[in-house]
């Protein structure tokens, strides 16, 4: 089939490279232009370097404008792929080619429709993570689906890990749903809407700790935030500490949430949970920091002993 494709960053950039690896034709790659956003300058290897690297015509647009549409008319696709195109675009786009848009989603949709579904899911303890190819309709995310795959959440894993899990799924999804496309089917499974959720994209804030979470919350919030994302982080005595690793305490703990209590094994505990005050809590027991100034501590070297709290 004569593809175009619709994307952004390592997503994007993954599933072009599925596509000009495969026996198909690809017409056309849109995508979007370099950010200053810190979400968008983490995984993101160039739709643009490698469609002109291999002579695909290449057009940057934030919108589906004039240009965008001209440019898309010349190249007439039987189909457009998308993975992380990030602006909404009209039936007139997606609806134009003879098999309408593929869109590739992070997540085991209907859940996780939006914005970075992979730390959304882990925050949330979600058992297993994975993509979703789908038909783009006038709703966000809300398309029949053809084709999904999973991958297993494992009780230590990061945002990082699922990452690169999800990622190496990306090439062969695209080819499999497009297979099945091209093969003449059209049973494909609708999306139950009341079983949607719908994310924001994240800001700074969103990786602020709050102490009155359970610390089993808080221990997926630190794995769904590591490196190279925006850390999970608080304020201690006027500086703002990282949190790079940590657990559950073994021991239950009570007080105020945020108070810095106790050495445990190689860490020190936080007291956490909405109802701290009854001891019958687990703690966080934070075990690495790294600072603003990019020194990072163990618990033992930032906390030798207890007292204060983290806000």
């Amino acid at each position: 089939m004569r593809v175009a494709t619709l994307g952004y960053q390592t997503w994007g950039h993954r599933t072009l490279q599925a596509l000009i690896d495969s026996d198909h034709e690809v017409v056309l790659a849109i995508t979007h232009p370099k950010s200053e956003h810190v979400y968008e300058q983490m995984w993101a290897d160039s739709v643009a370097d490698l469609a002109a690297e291999n002579g695909v015509p290449v057009h940057v647009a934030n919108k589906p404008d004039d240009a965008f549409k001209a440019a898309l008319a010349e190249a007439a696709p039987d189909i457009i792929v998308a993975n992380n195109w990030r602006t909404w675009l009209p039936a007139e786009v997606f609806d134009a080619p003879k098999y309408g848009t593929l869109n590739i989603h992070d997540s085991l949709l209907p859940k996780y429709t939006g914005f970075s579904p992979l730390i959304w899911a882990l925050i949330n303890g979600e058992e297993e993570v994975g993509l979703t190819a789908h038909l783009m309709d006038e709703e966000l995310d809300a398309g029949d689906i053809v084709l999904q795959r999973s991958t297993t959440v494992g009780p230590t894993d990061t945002v990082t890990d699922l990452f690169h899990r999800t990622i190496d799924m990306i090439g062969p999804i695209t080819l499999d749903a497009l297979d099945l496309i091209a093969s003449g089917r059209t049973d494909w499974t609708p999306q139950d809407r009341s079983q949607a959720t719908f994310f924001h994209k994240r800001a700074p804030q969103d990786s602020h700790v709050d102490w009155s979470w359970p610390a089993e919350v808080i221990e997926r919030f630190v794995r769904a935030q590591s490196d190279p994302y925006p850390n999970a982080f608080a304020e201690f005595k006027g500086r703002r500490i990282r949190i790079l690793k940590a657990s559950v305490s073994r021991g239950h703990y009570g007080g105020t949430p945020g108070r810095v209590f106790i050495q445990e094994d190689d860490g020190m505990v936080i007291v956490a949970g909405p109802d701290a005050w009854s001891g019958k809590n687990k703690g966080l027991r934070i075990e690495r920091v790294r600072l603003d100034d990019g020194s990072e501590y163990t618990a033992a070297e930032f906390f030798p002993h207890g007292g204060g709290y983290l806000t």
